[in-house]
């Protein structure tokens, strides 16, 4: 299993918009990956009612981790994702 840990960028955490591009990158990676914020139960980063549900806010450090080939560059594509204010673009 891989694990990255990275600091939610967005100026208004994983709402609407970004939860949306989040997901649908975590989709096309093909592989189970799993979000969840400090000490809180790991969620399904494919399921877009998972990571709404989450309430990451800005600021908040989340740990994904994921299981398969490919799982490193997958994940340091979604921690790039997360690390940029997906709001302003």
């Amino acid at each position: 299993m891989t694990t990255r840990t990275v600091s939610i960028a967005s100026s208004v955490g994983l709402h609407a918009r970004p939860a949306a591009m989040f997901v649908a990158a975590a989709t096309e990676t093909g592989l189970p990956v799993t979000v969840a914020k400090d000490g809180g139960t790991p969620v399904d980063a494919r399921s877009i009612l998972a990571i709404m549900a989450l309430g990451a806010k800005h600021g908040e450090t989340v740990t994904l981790e994921a299981t398969g080939e490919g799982a490193d560059g997958a994940l340091d594509g979604l921690v790039e994702l997360l690390s940029r204010d997906l709001d302003k673009e």
